[in-house]
Parts: C-alpha cells; structure tokens; sequence
C-alpha cells in the first residue's frame, strides 16, 4: 500500500473556490479502481491549508490516479487559488492493523 499527503496552501479568501475545486476532483477520483482513500481536510490551526489524505494500493493504481485526465485538469484550477507550492509526502506502508 502507499499513502500520500499533499498540503495545499491556499490564498486568502480563496478556501471556498477551492474546496468546490477539489471536491469536483474527489467525485471522479472515487471512481478509479486502485484509490481506496481520498479524504480532504483542514488543520484548526491552519484554516488555510487543505490537506490530502490519500491510500493506494499499490503505485501502479497511484500512477493510474496521477495519469488521469481528471487530476491533469486539476492543476490549470490550482493556479487560480494556491498560494505556494504543494508539500506532497508519499509514504510506503510498512504494517497495519
């Protein structure tokens, strides 16, 4: 399994634009067979700042969700409301429970 967990910093007064955004993205992103998590979230403490929390099950089915037409039409939209670059972590999965 791997996971991933993008922070996306976002511009003042922009948060709403781009929850709509991501949540467009999450509809077709809950269609691809290998995701089996795709979550979006926000700290308390950093209300500006969405976070991705995403579960692959394996990197073919993350390559397959990169390769997607869905998620390469998402990166004209961020432009539009981000406020830096992305900090993306993908993590390999060494033991569940």
């Amino acid at each position: 399994m791997l996971s991933v967990i993008a922070k996306l910093p976002v511009q003042e007064g922009k948060i709403d634009e781009a929850i709509a955004t991501l949540r467009e993205l999450m509809g077709h992103v809950a269609q691809e067979e290998g995701t089996l998590l795709y979550t979006m979230n926000r700290a308390r403490n950093a209300p500006n700042t969405i976070v991705m929390i995403e579960r692959y099950r394996d990197k073919a089915a993350l390559t397959a969700h990169s390769s997607s037409a869905h998620f390469k039409a998402l990166f004209p939209k961020l432009q539009g409301f981000l406020s830096g670059e992305p900090e993306i972590s993908v993590l390999e999965e060494l033991h569940s429970t």
